[in-house]
């Protein structure tokens, strides 16, 4: 029980990280149909812009909480810069042709941004800061619970709280529901649908960036791959919870991290990377539209 309860732990800290890469998936796809595959880049730059905001600021000046909120807060504007740079001059001057299109941007995007921050950074790997604020451990009845995964997993309960909020309370969130459903029509109404695309980009990248940072204070080690597979991971529980839900990729990105912990504590490690991909392939196979999903004609 003891094994169970703390991949319970492991399991919750990595969904939480999945669950706030898989909002900019599921938003972008919400408004305009779009699986942007350079989503994963996105995290990995705003790991790169923690990483600066730290180096800046030397590492005499981290001994308290406040540097990882610095570190966060350079990971998402640098992270929101390049997801609407993207947005601007990949995507929007082909927004009207076909799919296929589209995906091939997108694709291309992804590899264009690994190999640029390549050649600025290096192909090696960086070292985060090692935080003694984020190492204490407490042990609960044998399990352990570091102070890093409680703040993984309190940022992104918070984060995921106030969109939900702002997508379902304020006029922005509700021009961007407008835009999802019936671009043509919102324009009728008033709604700046370009302004309402970039803004969608702009969050959905900034929590991308966030995830990112707390990534680097977690493992204690980036580099310019990172957002590979993880973005692979975080498009499926994306589509788990069902694309274009933006509570849907919640649960998603959660349920994904359990069964990825379970799986290799009880199954086998060596194929913890791939558990993501059975789920993908069960999951078309057997609910396409994933559990918040609906069915449409």
């Amino acid at each position: 029980m003891r094994i169970f309860i703390q991949q319970i732990v492991n399991g919750i800290t990595t969904g939480s990280v999945y669950a706030l890469i898989a909002l900019g998936y599921t938003m972008v796809y919400g408004i305009i149909e779009l699986i942007n595959f350079a989503h994963g880049e996105i995290y990995m730059i705003g790991a790169y812009g923690g990483l600066l905001v730290l180096a800046l600021l030397g590492a005499h000046h981290s001994s308290g909480i406040g540097i990882v909120f610095l570190a966060m807060g350079g990971g998402m504007l640098l992270s929101m810069a390049y997801g609407f740079t993207v947005e601007k001059f990949a995507y929007k001057p082909i927004r009207d042709s076909s799919r296929l299109s589209l995906l091939i941007t997108a694709l291309g995007a992804s590899i264009f941004l690994q190999n640029f921050v390549m050649i600025g950074q290096g192909a090696s790997d960086k070292n985060y800061i090692s935080l003694n604020l984020l190492n204490t451990a407490f042990n609960i009845y044998g399990v352990s619970v570091t102070s890093n995964q409680i703040i993984i997993f309190a940022v992104a309960v918070i984060i995921m709280l106030s969109l939900d909020l702002f997508v379902n309370k304020t006029m922005t969130g509700w021009a961007m529901k407008a835009t999802s459903q019936d671009p043509v029509t919102a324009q009728l109404v008033g709604i700046n649908v370009d302004t309402i695309i970039s803004i969608t980009f702009i969050i959905g990248s900034g929590l991308a960036g966030i995830a990112g940072v707390l990534v680097g204070f977690y493992y204690g080690m980036i580099n310019f791959y990172i957002g590979y597979l993880v973005g692979i991971k975080a498009f499926t529980a994306a589509v788990l919870g069902g694309i274009g839900d933006i509570r849907g990729a919640m649960v998603g990105g959660l349920l994904l991290g359990l069964l990825e912990s379970l799986g290799a504590a009880y199954l086998s490690s060596d194929y913890k990377d791939a558990f993501a991909f059975i789920i993908l392939i069960l999951l078309l196979l057997i609910k396409p539209s994933g559990l918040f999903g609906k069915k449409q004609a």
